[in-house]
């Protein structure tokens, strides 16, 4: 009799790491406008599951305003909602996640030849349901162009990013996400990045992993106000 209760303790653990790593499903759609060849607004949607869609727990809305100094360097100010449902089911109640939150962010681009990288550096201020906090977010992208030398109309590309997610509370070093995947630049306007995101949580005792099939739709308007080629990365 003694076995059982050793074996279901044995089992359990597993049973648990199997059910917290089912493939989630990621999805994004963000709308940019520019204003002129310097100004722009966005907005974007995100919806994340914890299955392969379906048990949708989670959404955030986010606008902002960006000003381009050059094809090299652009700043950002945001805002956004964020809003975590439970487990086991779509948008199951109650809450367990209510934010706000507002970031200024830096990005630095770098070109050589085909292969295109990406700097991103952004401060969050979050309120969240237990607090007030401050975060720090660090971002390497890198985008290349398989079929022509440049972004445009017709172009399929290769992409991947590393983000780290830093805070002022323990436990500073907050989360690690890591994005591989390819895109397809139909227009000026339309582009669609299907993609794997692996991302890790860091608590104070524990971590918890999540992989993710990515789909991000990016739009882009008055692309005419824009005299050179960017990077179609996901924003965030």
């Amino acid at each position: 009799m003694r076995k059982l209760p050793l074996s279901l303790a044995l089992a359990l653990p597993c049973i648990a790491f199997s059910q917290s790593n089912a493939i989630g499903a990621w999805n994004a759609t963000s709308i940019k406008l520019n204003l002129s060849s310097k100004w722009s607004v966005f907005n974007e949607l995100q919806l994340r599951s914890q299955s392969f869609y379906k048990d949708f727990y989670y959404y955030e809305i986010k606008f902002g305003v960006a000003y381009s100094v050059n094809k090299n360097f652009s700043f950002l100010m945001g805002t956004g909602k964020y809003i975590t449902y439970s487990d086991g089911g779509n948008f199951k109640g109650p809450l367990t996640g209510d934010e706000s939150r507002l970031w200024e962010q830096v990005t630095m681009n770098q070109y050589f030849q085909r292969i295109k990288l990406e700097h991103r550096y952004r401060i969050e201020q979050r309120w969240l349901k237990t607090g007030y906090r401050n975060r720090f977010r660090y971002r390497l992208a890198t985008a290349i162009p398989l079929n022509k030398k440049t972004f445009g109309p017709g172009t399929i590309y290769m992409t991947a990013y590393d983000e780290l997610f830093l805070t002022n509370k323990s436990p500073y070093f907050e989360r690690n996400r890591l994005f591989g995947g390819a895109g397809y630049q139909f227009s000026r306007q339309f582009t669609v990045q299907p993609g794997w995101l692996y991302q890790v949580d860091y608590r104070n005792n524990a971590s918890f992993r999540k992989h993710y099939f990515q789909l991000s739709l990016m739009v882009e308007l008055n692309v005419h106000h824009v005299p050179h080629q960017h990077m179609p990365i996901n924003g965030d």
